[in-house]
């Protein structure tokens, strides 16, 4: 690996996401980002609805605030966790190794959470979780109401995780690919009638706008449960996953969500940049 590479390895180890950070307090907003550089979509929205987020209440990524503070908003990136940061909408990833929080967090100021799974790690460590559930890539319609639409001129598209990659053909025309510009992949996937993935974001993306997902497992890469915490935390329980992409085709789309958008979009730390509770 070059330098460029082991130097990113060593900003996520340490949970640092700006290379060259501001010389003044400002909010810190942590996503998981590849080695080797390149872009993660699902990950990638997390800057991306932040960002638009804040540009509506008329701050952004760079303001000086009140206080140096880090948020963790999409992404299954807890294990980053420091005491004090922020979390809103973020969850546990599950895996070996990255399943909890580091022992040494014994406290978080959460707004909201992915799930209810997330909900009770978190509350196990004594921390204290409101019920407000959802990952904000979610807003996605909302943010951007003129932007985006499906228009169904694929019967399905199957977006694989970045562990499943190589289990499929990049090059094929029902493959989207996780890695590239988020607003390509989202075009991509709102071809669809029917949208397969491996990839969390893929399916997440999809059910915000109202198409049919299912999740394929085609491999053991992502643990279960941030699956079943993003499925619990929009209402829906015990959603069975395919093990192919043919038989995800036959299950057709889990049932359709159920999230109080506003109770997501209003638990937004916004009082970070503007200092009042």
């Amino acid at each position: 690996m070059n330098f460029r590479g082991n130097l990113r390895r060593l900003i996520n180890e340490v949970g640092c996401d700006f290379i060259h950070q501001l010389p003044y307090p400002h909010v810190d907003l942590f996503y998981w980002r590849p080695d080797d550089g390149t872009i993660n979509f699902g990950d990638h929205l997390s800057i991306v609805v932040v960002d638009h987020l804040l540009r509506q209440f008329g701050y952004t990524l760079a303001d000086e605030v009140p206080r140096q503070a880090r948020l963790f908003a999409i992404g299954s990136v807890l294990h980053y966790a420091r005491n004090g940061d922020v979390i809103w909408g973020s969850g546990v990833n599950g895996r070996p190794g990255q399943g909890d929080l580091n022992h040494r967090v014994q406290n978080l100021d959460v707004r909201a959470v992915r799930g209810p799974r997330t909900r009770e790690v978190l509350q196990r460590r004594g921390i204290s979780v409101p019920e407000v559930f959802g990952d904000p890539a979610l807003l996605l319609p909302q943010l951007f109401p003129n932007r985006f639409r499906p228009t169904a001129k694929k019967p399905w598209v199957f977006v694989p995780n970045l562990h499943d990659l190589n289990l499929v053909d990049p090059t094929a025309d029902t493959v989207v690919s996780p890695l590239g510009s988020w607003n390509r992949r989202i075009d991509a996937i709102l071809e669809a009638e029917l949208v397969l993935a491996s990839s969390l974001h893929g399916i997440i993306v999809a059910e915000a706008f109202g198409i049919p997902a299912r999740y394929v497992r085609l491999s053991s890469g992502e643990a279960e449960f941030k699956y079943h915490d993003y499925y619990e935390g929009t209402g829906r329980f015990a959603v069975e996953f395919a093990t192919s992409i043919d038989e995800g085709r036959e299950m057709g789309g889990a049932a359709r969500l159920n999230l109080d958008h506003r109770a997501l979009m209003n638990a937004f730390p916004i009082d970070l940049w503007s200092g009042k509770n």
